[in-house]
């Protein structure tokens, strides 16, 4: 019998199976509610109006949309893009390249094979979103992790942790990484003043700042939107990343970022040996759905379902949840980062969660030097208001009594 796994490379036999893709599994069961992935719920999608611009652009550009196009994107998707983001407040400059990707996790693994060697240091927010842990230690990075409070990233902290370093570390640190707005895991946002202060650090210690943006668009007040970090860089340090998963149909696959013009470059040259470009066709549906306005004209009603399910979330945690525990209370997105007593191992309670019929990700997933054993991350955008209250009491009940064993 063939034992393949002679076969295998280092990197591949190193990998495991994510532990939020995994759990989404549970989500197909139907008997377990899942307070787990961050599924977008299918009433956000347009699907009629998504349906009536899929044959339009068939019809009316099918040999461009059918056809292979170059490497940083169809020149109508990146126009309408850049277009779109100047007018929420996202600073694209004229000189700042601008690039198609296949969702913004290409996006995330583009740059760790284009600015990261072995051994490179990348900060984190702690706890940090798992998709860029992911695709940053392929690279083979190491991680420097700056803890969070209800505000996101300590900034302060992050001055302290670079400063200690020694010339070698500091000599291979290259990299800020943060989701800044809407945070995932965390759901936190980060204030203004620390997002100058993160510039001015970046500045200081000569480091380009990854800004991961999904979920500006899912804030719930007009007031609570924070200015991107890419509209406040005055140093040509931002490389920013956005997506349409959330705002059109994460089926399309479609991301985009735009930053210096010598890093988007390095960035194209490794995209040509991944896919040769982005899905032409998503491209053109995406650029006629940003032009026609029903990206703007939905959004209203996509931030008024997430409202509910975020409401939902919070009311029930404030009802159910035993003392001792703590979360944050995002301004938008699709995440509460929960923090249970000490003695609890999140791991280990959601064993016992799932045998209720509730499960969510233990927290120390999202921690890439260890850690977090006692946080979870709590998903609202995907069940309904209803079962969102009820997988919060399930929770709840389960960890009244992990709490009630640990005093035993």
């Amino acid at each position: 019998m063939t034992r393949y796994e002679r076969f295998f490379s280092k990197l591949a036999a190193s990998m495991r199976a994510s532990d939020i893709r995994e759990l989404l599994k549970l989500a197909e069961k139907g008997d377990v509610i899942s307070l787990a992935g961050g599924l977008p719920d299918p009433r956000s999608f347009p699907l009629r109006e998504i349906a009536e611009i899929s044959s339009y652009v068939v019809e009316n550009y099918g040999e461009k949309a059918l056809q292979y196009s170059p490497t940083r994107g169809v020149s109508y998707f990146l126009n309408s893009v850049r277009d779109f983001a100047n007018r929420h407040g996202i600073e694209v400059r004229s000189d700042d390249g601008i690039m198609a990707t296949v969702g913004s996790q290409q996006g995330l693994y583009l740059i760790g094979r284009a600015l990261l060697d072995p051994g490179d240091l990348v900060v984190t927010e702690e706890p940090a979103y798992l998709g860029a842990i992911q695709a940053f230690r392929v690279a083979g990075a190491r991680f420097l992790t700056v803890p969070i409070d209800e505000e996101g990233m300590r900034t302060d902290v992050l001055e302290e942790k670079l400063r200690s370093l020694d010339s070698g570390d500091r000599e291979r640190a290259k990299i800020i990484y943060t989701v800044a707005t809407c945070n995932n895991p965390s759901g936190t946002t980060l204030p203004l003043d620390r997002r100058r202060h993160l510039l001015e650090i970046a500045e200081r210690y000569d480091l380009l700042v990854v800004e991961d943006d999904p979920y500006r668009f899912i804030t719930f007040s007009e007031e609570a939107e924070a200015v991107p970090l890419k509209s406040l860089d005055r140093d040509g340090r931002v490389i920013y990343m956005s997506s349409f998963s959330k705002i059109l149909a994460p089926g399309l696959r479609l991301g985009w970022l735009a930053g210096p013009e010598p890093v988007v470059s390095k960035l194209e040259l490794v995209k040509q040996s991944i896919d040769l470009h982005t899905p032409s066709l998503t491209q053109f549906i995406a650029a006629e759905a940003l032009n026609r306005g029903v990206v703007d004209n939905h959004l209203p009603r996509i931030r008024s379902l997430y409202r509910e399910k975020r409401d939902a979330m919070l009311e029930a945690l404030e009802e159910y949840m035993p003392p001792g525990v703590r979360w944050t209370r995002p301004i938008g997105g699709f995440f509460v980062w929960t923090w249970f007593p000490g003695s609890v191992n999140a791991r280990r309670l959601l064993e016992k969660a799932i045998n209720r019929g509730v499960a969510f990700v233990p927290g120390d997933a999202f921690h890439p030097n260890g850690g977090g054993e006692n946080t979870a991350r709590l998903n609202f955008s995907y069940p309904p208001p209803d079962a969102i209250r009820e997988g919060v009491r399930r929770l709840a009940e389960t960890l009244r009594e992990e709490l009630g064993e640990a005093k035993a």
